[in-house]
């Protein structure tokens, strides 16, 4: 099943710039580690913001969930989730 994820990680800037630091590189691993594994197929940066967007792919919403909980970055995120459908018109 597919997603299309919105992630917000302009809280993590609230942090001290050492720890964002760590946290940021933490965060590019596990990204890193989801993208070999087919999980994220695709991301993209939103310009003029501290927020990406991408299309996720989990066997099911719980699924996905626990993707996201694995992200280091995630209690300083906002994320928004909409399930996608195939359409054959």
């Amino acid at each position: 099943m597919d997603f299309l994820v919105r992630v917000d990680f302009s809280r993590a800037y609230d942090l001290p710039e050492d720890e964002r630091t760590v946290l940021l590189e933490r965060e590019r691993s596990r990204g890193r580690e989801l993208l070999s594994q087919g999980v994220i197929r695709q991301l993209w940066r939103l310009p003029g913001t501290r927020a990406n967007i991408g299309i996720w792919s989990a066997a099911d919403a719980n699924a996905l969930e626990e993707a996201l909980a694995s992200l280091p970055i995630r209690p300083y995120t906002e994320i928004d989730v909409t399930a996608l459908a195939n359409y054959t018109p």
